[in-house]
């Protein structure tokens, strides 16, 4: 017995002190080549034996073999794999793994390998993000992938921007894409009051506003069938799914990112100045103080402040963040500020076998406006009273007390505060914000069943509270606006003021079921399942009154304080139900063959008693002629798609029969009933070609895209659909919309050695639009101003582009000045023998085109980007409205080539050829050099990294153009029907210089 004890003994030390001289204690330091990395998981190979680099990204490890392999491992490097060989201090340099970061893109309900995706995605995560914080989503987008074409309403911030996924798919319908944030489609209307502004109306804001750029981790856009029909009813315009960022270091991680942003008025328009006036017959008043631009505009300023924190652990991850955001606009009185706060956060249990994440985002937005509206009349708005305004004519009167100058004596009349609007009062008189409180939040449960199958439940709830408040002082006049009549006398009182509410309440339950399972090389097979449940609600109030006191001036805190009988309230209700069944498979067949293979099944409350369910089928293939070869060519992939997909953006209740009550309880129908409304359905298909070549350098695609839209959805009015009741009636017209294009994109890699890269990316869409076997002829593109009314510019109609122009074509002046146009035949005539027509000329771009490029040396870098759209022309509404002789000779300010054209002064200014421009445009987007610190003094300070940035944007612009900027589309829709290239009274665009630091410790 004592002598087994003894040989055990003997067996354990000898292994125990043979382990200390084979084992051994290893340190050192992971950095990225400029700053220490602290989270990096380093494990003994083979083993659990894992520990991670602190805050100074040093790390030990213990009981590591001397021919042990060590392996460095962070999401978005390259993994390393180092032997020990006998060594006691390694220091190892990660460098991010490109390749990684688009291998993998996030896609309808999962995520799929770029290279055996089979439709048309795209994705730009935050390195392809400009330095300055957008003001939404939206801007990040402009000029970065092919097809995709965004376009603000004008300059303001917050203004409403459209996004267009391979050109317009619908006549009245919505044609923006389904968003999707962290798997939570958003009902896609606006959360913000538009509406009445007095003087005409304005849009809603953005809807992306909510959303802080520094939160998002990627977006990736869905542009085919194979890839949105999954969305079925809503994928008709594409899907953008945004992914927000999550927490990835293990160690915690606080980073803070500011900017000041500098802008300032951009544009060459000008009207005359005060001797130019003068000089060229205008009315003088004896003033010469008065300048348009010192008038109404500024200096604009923005202040971005965020701050973010991380926390990850072999079971958890935590990501907070807080955002705010102040933008003064270069129009006095307008801007924007933002504050937004987001929470995600992940854990695992039981083993990895049961995954809960909880996402919040919230953003709290004011919106500062004044009256720039979209369809102001023969008075005009801001921008429209501070052009007119005569140069000689002071703002201020000379009276003790500072009043403004109501208005001026003419040849042509006498113009006061009733016609001509001093817009200095307007600006003091005028007061309009809106307050918007906005929660997206998710509950996500991911269970694992066996090894091959998943179950994942998710609930989202999007909720938005928004109220806009306005008010016009009684102490400004303006004819027909804002007035009203004492019951039983013949007594004036002025000043308005208006609430408007908008409340939203949106429910999101989506059940999926996943089954992935690899059965041999030659066979990988990915399924899906599931069913979701959507519920949006809506609700709001409108509240106005008018005819105030002459002293009031705090109207919108006391809107009852008018006169009685002009209180007015009125509110609305709406609710829609969508309940939709999928799935899809995907499967790889021998490393070659790619199929996709989707069904989606929706019914929507919208839609007609007999048509209230769609099924939206699609197929993609793919084929990889050439997979990671080394050489010249690298790679090759043909795809191929086909499917149907859906667009139920259309107002609520359309297919039902729908009363309204009046004041007094007077019942009266607004919408008759159709039991056979059904869905717009998209049918499209394509081929593209995704290649590598160049040893991995330069890399690209090419696609050709064919979509097919039927079953418009559009009111016809009452006489129409005799027998019945004399109202709107919503039905599916007759016709095919083509929408059918080209797309290419290329990245090339010029220089990647070491501490100097420079890389190149470029995109161009080419787009055709044409409508098809349709009788209508519908007008668009209203008109506003001086000699306008009811007049329109564009029309969509058989065999052309939907909203082309549609007009008198302009050949010049006679001698007597007046206007000369075509008639039918082509001939010069008069106006009243002239004839409207289709002009062969179109609102939407035929070519978009965006380009950019970086370069980087060592702690150095800078970046430029370019994009514009070609091949349309935008109608210049405000030269129409305002610029033309008559103007200048009653007594209005215009530009000096119209004060002395040769056109008669009691020439009418109809709509024509004559204020149809080219809208072509390239713009450099944003210019940017920045420079990221490193050294023993940051260390010291305990600081990870730090770079500073300048930033210049909107600093060239390229076109002929001849109003304030061509990227613009006033909401000019007429009868519900959108319009597209026009341009009327818009808020100036900037150009802007920005500072900026970002800070991580």
């Amino acid at each position: 017995m004592k002598n087994s004890l003894l040989k055990g003994l003997l067996v354990f030390l000898t292994m125990f002190f043979t382990g200390f001289a084979f084992a051994q204690n290893v340190t050192g330091k992971v950095t990225d080549g400029k700053s220490p990395l602290p989270g990096v998981s380093v494990t003994i190979k083979g083993t659990t034996n894992s520990q991670q680099t602190d805050l100074d990204g040093n790390f030990t490890i213990k009981n590591v073999g001397s021919d042990a392999v060590l392996v460095f491992t962070f999401i978005g490097l390259k993994t390393q794999e180092v032997k020990v060989a006998g060594k006691s201090n390694i220091n190892v340099t990660m460098n991010e793994d490109l390749q990684e970061l688009k291998e993998v893109v996030v896609i309808g309900y999962g995520s799929v390998k770029k290279k055996d995706a089979t439709g048309a995605v795209d994705q730009l995560n935050a390195k392809n993000f400009d330095n300055v914080s957008a003001t939404s989503p939206a801007d990040l987008l402009r000029g970065k992938v092919s097809g995709v074409q965004v376009t603000s309403s004008s300059g303001e911030p917050g203004a409403a921007s459209s996004i267009r996924i391979r050109g317009n798919s619908s006549i009245r319908s919505g044609n923006g894409p389904l968003i999707v944030v962290d798997g939570v489609p958003l009902d896609g209307g606006d959360i913000s009051g538009g509406g009445d502004d007095l003087l005409g109306t304005s849009s809603a804001r953005n809807p992306l506003n909510f959303v802080n750029q520094n939160d998002i981790e990627s977006m990736t856009i869905l542009k085919d069938a194979s890839s949105t029909a999954i969305y079925g009813s809503r994928g008709a315009n594409g899907v953008i799914v945004i992914t927000t960022k999550k927490g990835k270091s293990k160690e915690p991680q606080l980073n803070y990112s500011t900017s000041v942003t500098f802008s300032k008025f951009s544009s060459k328009l000008d009207v005359m100045d005060a001797g130019t006036f003068v000089r060229n017959g205008g009315v003088d008043t004896g003033s010469r103080a008065y300048d348009w631009k010192d008038a109404v505009l500024r200096g604009g300023l923005t202040t971005n402040h965020d701050v973010s924190f991380t926390k990850s652990t072999d079971n958890s991850s935590t990501r907070l963040s807080f955002g705010a955001s102040n933008t003064n606009g270069i129009v006095r009185n307008t801007g924007l500020d933002k504050y937004t706060f987001s929470l995600n956060n992940s854990n695992d249990f039981f083993g990895g076998n049961l995954k809960i994440d909880s996402k919040i985002n919230y953003a709290a937005i004011k919106d500062d406006a004044t009256l720039i509206s979209n369809n102001a009349g023969f008075i005009g708005n801001l921008i429209g009273a501070a052009l007119y305004w005569n140069p000689t004519n002071p703002i201020y009167d000379n009276s003790p007390d500072g009043y403004y100058n109501p208005g001026y004596n003419s040849p042509a009349g006498a113009y006061g505060s009733d016609t001509y609007l001093n817009p200095v009062q307007l600006l003091d008189a005028y007061k309009d914000y809106t307050n918007t409180s906005k929660i997206l939040g998710s509950i996500k449960s991911t269970l694992k069943l066996s090894k091959n199958l998943n179950y994942q439940f998710l609930f989202g709830v999007e909720s938005s509270s928004s109220i806009r408040k306005s008010q016009l002082l009684p102490s400004i006049h303006i004819q027909n606006v804002a007035q009203a009549t004492v019951p039983g006398s013949t007594t004036v009182k002025y000043g308005q003021s208006a609430l408007i509410n908008n409340n939203k309440f949106n429910k999101t339950f989506e059940h999926t079921l996943n089954y992935n399972k690899t059965f041999n090389d030659n066979f990988i097979f990915d399924a899906l399942a599931g069913y979701s449940y959507y519920d949006y609600n809506a609700d709001g109030s409108y509240s106005s009154g008018k005819g105030y006191n002459p002293d009031q001036v705090n109207l919108i805190d006391n809107i009852e304080g008018g006169l009685q009988n002009e209180f007015r309230v009125s509110s609305y209700r709406n609710r829609v139900e969508l309940q939709s069944f999928y799935g899809r498979v995907n499967a790889t067949i021998y490393k070659k063959f790619l199929v996709t293979a989707t069904l989606r099944s929706d019914g929507s409350t919208k839609l007609g008693a007999n048509n209230k369910y769609g099924s939206f089928p699609s197929v993609g293939l793919g084929y990889k002629i050439i997979e990671g070869k080394d050489g010249m060519l690298n790679a090759l992939k043909l795809r191929g798609n086909f499917g149907v997909t859906g667009n139920q953006e259309f107002a609520a209740n359309s297919a039902i029969g729908r009363a309204v009550y009046a004041n007094n309880g007077a019942q009266t129908i607004d919408n008759s009933a159709n039991a056979n409304l059904k869905w717009e359905t998209t049918r499209s298909y394509g081929v593209g070609l995704d290649f590598t070549v160049l040893k991995n350098r330069l890399s690209g695609s090419v696609d050709y895209f064919n979509r097919d839209t039927k079953d418009l959805i559009f009111p016809v009015p009452g006489a129409s659909v005799q027998p019945g009741p004399n109202q709107n009636r919503y039905v599916n017209l007759e016709g095919n919309l083509i929408n059918k294009g080209l797309e290419v994109g290329v990245n090339y890699k010029i220089i990647n050695k070491g501490d100097f890269t420079w890389d190149f990316s470029a995109n161009a869409s080419f787009l055709k639009n044409q409508m098809k076997n349709f009788a209508g002829f519908i007008q668009a593109g209203a008109l506003n101003g001086q000699g306008l009314t009811n007049a329109y510019a564009q029309v969509v109609t058989n065999n052309e582009p939907i909203y082309s122009y549609y007009m008198y074509e302009f050949r010049g002046y006679a001698a007597d000045g007046s206007s000369i146009y075509a008639d039918a035949a082509g001939n010069d005539a008069s106006l009243g023998l002239a004839a409207k027509k289709l002009v062969g000329k179109q609102g939407l771009p035929k070519m978009n085109l965006g380009f950019s490029t970086n370069v980087a040396y060592k702690s150095f870098d800078a970046a430029v980007s370019f994009y514009g759209a070609f091949g349309h022309y935008l109608y210049n509404n405000t030269a129409n409205a305002y610029f033309f002789k008559g103007a200048f000779q009653g007594g209005r300010n215009v530009p000096e080539d119209v004060a002395t054209s040769s056109q008669a002064q009691g020439d009418p200014n109809s709509p024509s050829t004559k204020y149809l421009e080219k809208g072509d445009f390239l713009r450099m987007g944003n210019l940017t050099f920045g420079y990221t610190f490193s050294g023993t003094t940051l260390e010291k300070l305990k600081i990870k990294s730090a770079r500073f940035f300048v930033n210049g944007q909107n600093l060239l612009l390229f076109t002929k153009y001849s109003g304030f900027d061509p990227e613009v589309n006033t909401d000019k829709s007429l009868n519900g029907v959108p319009s597209a290239g026009i341009d009327y009274l818009s808020y100036p665009r900037s150009k802007a210089f920005a500072l900026g630091l970002n800070v991580t410790f």
